[in-house]
């Protein structure tokens, strides 16, 4: 399957692909046929599925323990855009350090596969990766970072791969990034350097069309490619939900990373499914169930029936027993920087 094969421009994406009807919700329709008739030649393993799975009940008990009242401050769910970890997952190394964002919950799934320490920072609980003080958007453990301003990771992400060349073990520093993080000059800043210097930077651009509340083609000027090629630097864009076929054409382009450092951008063009947020979602309904119909767990379900059966029968159970058991637990503590170790953390780094 070509990378440009099963997802045709939407009402969000007007500018990208070459599909029927850009910038209108029959764009999208177009692409869910399109991919339906081609989703029995998907290849996924079943640690695929369970990963897939994963992602999205745990979003879906998130949200659930938001509306119950059991969780504070926010959240932001990848709902609709699991599949990208998961096929980045064996594309990326153990001595690769990854940079996330405020939607970060399936990129740090993909890497630590750790429900139980991530659920117990959101609810603030002991056993919190980052003893509750990180919450659901600003994580830090072992080769990870996530943070909730917009481009931070950029800068911080060049000086990590900077550090990784010079030590010439062919890792790299990954940077996950929305297309609304394009608004932010301190990326420009980073992609400058890291033309410069040949850093060993891949930064993955998760393009769901819309910054918040506000359509990409309201807040972009040109396009991501342009500006990213107006450094120097490689870059590829990655239209399908064939994880697969997203592994068979960046694998290569990676390990070509390794051998000789150089940054990548990869702009994935996808869909968000759930609101910014818990409740802001100000896009046409039927915009939003178009993409819902368009969803890759629809495609699975036809592709892969036995074993996304197998994933959910024991992924669902799973999280709920691990959501009330947290809920019984003690609230989480901490200690300032230099004076012991946190209480009642199991994942201290």
């Amino acid at each position: 399957m070509s990378d440009n094969a099963a997802w045709a421009p939407s009402a969000e994406h007007p500018r990208a692909g070459t599909g029927s009807a850009p910038g209108t919700a029959s764009g999208a329709a177009s692409g869910l046929a399109r991919a339906s008739a081609e989703a029995d030649a998907w290849k996924l393993t079943d640690a695929d599925v369970e990963l897939l799975v994963l992602i999205r009940r745990f979003e879906q008990t998130i949200l659930d323990l938001f509306s119950r009242g059991l969780l504070n401050g926010t959240t932001h769910t990848c709902l609709g855009e699991e599949y990208v970890p998961v096929a980045l997952r064996p594309l990326l190394a153990s001595g690769d350090f990854i940079f996330s964002n405020h939607r970060g919950h399936g990129h740090y799934l993909m890497r630590f596969a750790d429900p139980e320490g991530l659920m117990a920072e959101i609810m603030g609980r002991e056993g919190a990766v980052c003893n509750g003080v990180g919450g659901s958007q600003h994580i830090h453990r072992e080769g990870y970072l996530s943070t909730g301003v917009q481009g931070e990771s950029l800068p911080v992400a060049a000086g990590m791969a900077w550090s990784l060349k010079q030590e010439g073990a062919g890792s790299l520093a990954v940077a996950f990034i929305g297309d609304g993080t394009l608004g932010e000059g301190s990326v420009y800043e980073a992609l400058n350097l890291a033309s410069l210097w040949q850093l060993p930077l891949l930064v993955v651009v998760e393009n769901n069309g819309i910054a918040q509340t506000t359509p990409i083609q309201l807040n972009l000027a040109g396009t991501i490619e342009g500006r990213v090629r107006g450094f120097g630097i490689d870059f590829v864009q990655i239209q399908t939900r064939d994880i697969e076929a997203i592994r068979s054409r960046l694998g290569p382009l990676i390990e070509r990373q390794r051998r000789s450092p150089r940054p990548l951008v990869v702009e994935v063009i996808t869909a968000r499914l759930g609101p910014h947020s818990k409740g802001d979602d100000t896009r046409d309904p039927e915009l939003v169930e178009t993409l819902r119909r368009a969803d890759w767990y629809h495609l699975i379900e036809a592709s892969h029936p036995e074993a996304l059966a197998r994933a959910e029968a024991e992924v669902g159970p799973r999280l709920a027993a691990l959501a009330d058991e947290l809920i019984a637990r003690e609230p989480s503590r901490w200690s300032r920087c230099g004076t012991g170790v946190a209480h009642g953390s199991s994942h201290d780094e």
